[in-house]
């Protein structure tokens, strides 16, 4: 006899909210939504989330630990930096290929609510642990200095929005190349301040 495990009525309202705010937008879904998608009484998701912000600013912050440990384990189980500056882009372009996918949840929350400190702060820190785990990246491959961490991470947001206009996954790949090329000009080239070539803002990358 199979058992059906019944998930927490927190974490039932929780992805309820979360599927919801993604695919229609924070300010176009109501409480009174959430509550008949969930199927639960007013009180009992007040219970669990007394205001709609603490329930946003929750959304935000689980997807932030879901992209983090998706992160986590590509740099778990796979050793090479490069490969692993690689894996990053194929797994948001794994992401990017649906037809679910608009683009990333922290800059759609905050082109709604930039006038929330809470909502700005939660996107600001996860924009800024992916740069540092880029930059990490781009450390133990012999990068220099954290420019081409910048340009890479640069790279990955930008690749975010233009599918998110285009709905073309296709874009990540091209950002996936220009993100090698970066990492091969950075880990590879002697850095000589004299040297003109050795100015990362003078190349030219081409597919």
């Amino acid at each position: 006899m199979t058992i059906h495990k019944k998930t927490p009525i927190r974490e039932e309202i929780l992805n309820v909210a979360a599927d919801l705010f993604y695919r229609e937008g924070i300010r176009a879904v109501g409480i009174d939504r959430i509550i008949d998608e969930a199927n639960i009484a007013k009180a009992t998701l007040y219970r669990h989330f007394p205001s709609k912000n603490e329930l946003v600013a929750t959304y935000l912050n689980e997807r932030h630990e879901r992209v983090i440990q998706s992160f986590d384990e590509v740099l778990r189980t796979i050793a090479d930096p490069r490969k692993q500056i690689a894996a990053i882009f194929d797994m948001l372009y794994k992401k990017a290929d649906s037809p679910d996918f608009r683009g990333c949840a922290f800059s759609l929350a905050v082109a709604e609510h930039r006038d929330s400190e809470q909502v700005v702060r939660v996107a600001r820190e996860h924009k800024a642990a992916i740069r540092a785990i880029i930059g990490a990246v781009m450390a133990r491959g012999g990068a220099p200095s954290g420019q081409s961490a910048a340009h890479i991470a640069l790279l990955y947001e930008g690749a975010l929005a233009t599918v998110a206009v285009s709905s073309d996954p296709r874009a990540v790949l091209v950002a996936k190349d220009c993100a090698l090329a970066v990492f091969d000009f950075a880990t590879t080239r002697q850095q000589d301040p004299g040297d003109p070539q050795a100015n990362p803002r003078r190349v030219t990358y081409s597919r």
